[in-house]
């Protein structure tokens, strides 16, 4: 039974062992070679002062190393701060402190920063892999060579605070979730068991390590007997070559991945015949692109939804069971989700009716690190979760993500959500994909506009885009400015930032006879 994030890789060990758990670049890696190796790393750890409880940071890019520290970092009880590699050197030293780190494990390009840290708050080693590691360093190369490769994983409680994970801090500082190795265990479990995965699956993942979907993907994978292909940094080409070369069986990833995917020239002569299945989640993927993908590929999409504050992923369309594109499934497992008027939630919405997308269950976060205030406005007493999303329910418990609350726009008193729009224009066979924001209005307050990103070699005008849009949607929701683009800002994961369009802004308006016509 695993019900700590140091029991998953030795329990696995104990049942795969020889079998390949890990494919990165030209090296692979068996079940039994990650644990010993993961040992080693856990005894340098101990040997350096680390002890349960302690936090350790681990910052680096998606490579082998970055797996083996985890899991070492994990079996000696210690609470891991998974770093995103994207933050700015402030927003990691705010972390590093925030969190009371006691060591830093990291690639030496992006830990080298933190050396001048050490000695001061908790931090007392900064542990480096890589080339040219600095003297004042540790080598995390040197634990792998010389550490001794078993180590029997300290015992925690399920209920202990197994991990740290610091939300992107859209609003000031970024916020430390506490989550529970219950929480940790629960969201890989689910992610396994929604999404069928086992010992014959070759996995191809490309999202960030320290993201917390990533987590759910690799520790699903370890925990399943699954084969993970780790792809560094999403490329279209690199992951169409990975899954023919492979024969992949399952893919995650988020929603720019598909329509990079969809929109690359030789898409179709990729042999992707070995795909099974595929996930996407961090945003709604329109309907319309899951449904061109499975017409193109033959392999269904299954959508999921989750947060930093539940652990990863937690809820999914099921393989074994309906798959409903442009929904997020039912809730993992043991959880529950439910939809309430966003004034009252204690009012739960009737089905089909907007409201706030509330969650309760193992997967809920113990709070934020050092912020009851802001614990108490997200967890309510009983224990449901606010998520900040708007949602729907169907008649068969099958939710629809309308947008997040926060990204909503309103146009003379009108309630316009950008995914909405951003459904509907994906829909049409020029778009590759698109983004939608507010800007200001002297008159409506906000109007919505679109950046919009078309697939190669195809043309269309911002008419025809407009013309496309009031055919789907009320005239206050199609929107008044339409910018064409050639890239969107995104995250490390890929996640469209909706709140750094204006960065791309050239200022695109619609006439005022455009305006007109689009409004009848």
């Amino acid at each position: 039974m695993t019900s700590t994030i140091g029991e998953i890789l030795p329990v696995a060990a104990r049942t795969f062992g020889g079998r390949t758990v890990l494919r990165v670049g030209d090296r692979s890696f068996s079940f039994d070679q990650l644990d010993a190796l993961s040992s080693r790393a856990a005894n340098g750890l101990v040997a350096a002062g680390v002890k349960p409880g302690d936090r350790v940071a681990l910052y680096g890019p998606n490579c082998w190393e970055w797996l083996v520290a985890y899991y070492g970092i994990a079996k000696t009880g210690a609470v891991l701060i998974p770093v995103n590699v994207m933050l700015t050197s402030d927003e990691v030293r705010y972390i590093v402190e925030d969190a009371g780190t006691r060591a830093v494990v990291a690639s030496a390009d992006k830990g080298r920063s933190l050396l001048e840290l050490r000695g001061t708050g908790n931090l007392q080693d900064v542990v480096l892999w890589g080339e040219e590691v600095p003297l004042r360093a540790t080598a995390f190369a040197d634990w792998l060579a010389d550490g001794r490769p078993d180590f029997s994983p300290v015992r925690r409680d399920r209920h202990d605070l197994a991990a740290i994970c610091y939300t992107s801090g859209t609003t000031g500082r970024p916020k430390g979730a506490m989550q529970s190795h219950r929480a940790v265990i629960g969201a890989a479990v689910g992610t396994a068991v929604m999404a069928a995965r086992g010992p014959g699956d070759r996995v191809i993942n490309s999202l960030p390590l320290p993201h917390v979907y990533g987590s759910c993907v690799f520790n699903a994978a370890v925990m399943a007997g699954s084969t993970l292909i780790m792809i560094p940094r999403f490329d279209a080409e690199t992951v169409l070559r990975a899954i023919g070369e492979h024969r992949a069986t399952l893919m995650d990833g988020v929603p720019t991945a598909y329509y990079y995917l969809l929109a690359y020239p030789d898409f179709d002569s990729y042999d992707l015949s070995s795909l099974t299945r595929c996930w996407v989640g961090g945003q709604t993927l329109p309907a319309a692109k899951a449904i061109e993908f499975t017409d193109r590929t033959g392999c269904p999409i299954h959508e999921v939804w989750g947060m930093t504050e539940l652990a990863g992923a937690t809820s999914a369309n099921p393989v074994i069971g309906p798959n409903k594109p442009g929904t997020i499934g039912i809730p993992f497992p043991g959880n529950a989700m439910r939809v309430v008027d966003v004034l009252n939630p204690a009012r739960e919405m009737p089905v089909g009716e907007r409201g706030e997308l509330m969650f309760r269950g193992p997967l809920v976060m113990l709070g934020y690190y050092g912020n009851e205030a802001g614990t108490a406005a997200t967890i309510e007493p009983d224990g449901w979760l606010h998520t900040g999303d708007v949602a729907t329910m169907d008649e068969d418990g099958y939710f629809t993500i309308v947008d997040r609350m926060k990204d909503m726009i309103l146009t003379a008193g009108f309630n316009v959500y950008p995914a909405e729009i951003e459904r509907v224009l994906c829909a049409h066979r020029a778009v590759a994909l698109a983004a939608v924001g507010g800007i200001p209005d002297e008159t409506k307050g906000e109007l919505a506009k679109a950046y919009v990103v078309l697939k190669p070699a195809t043309d269309v005008t911002r008419e025809e885009l407009t013309t496309h849009c009031r055919e789907h949607l009320a005239a206050y929701k199609v929107p008044r400015a339409i910018q064409f683009t050639t890239q969107l800002p995104t995250t490390s994961t890929g996640k469209i930032m909706r709140r750094l369009l204006t960065d791309i802004d050239d200022g695109t308006r619609t006439t005022a006879s455009e305006l007109s016509h689009a409004a009848t």
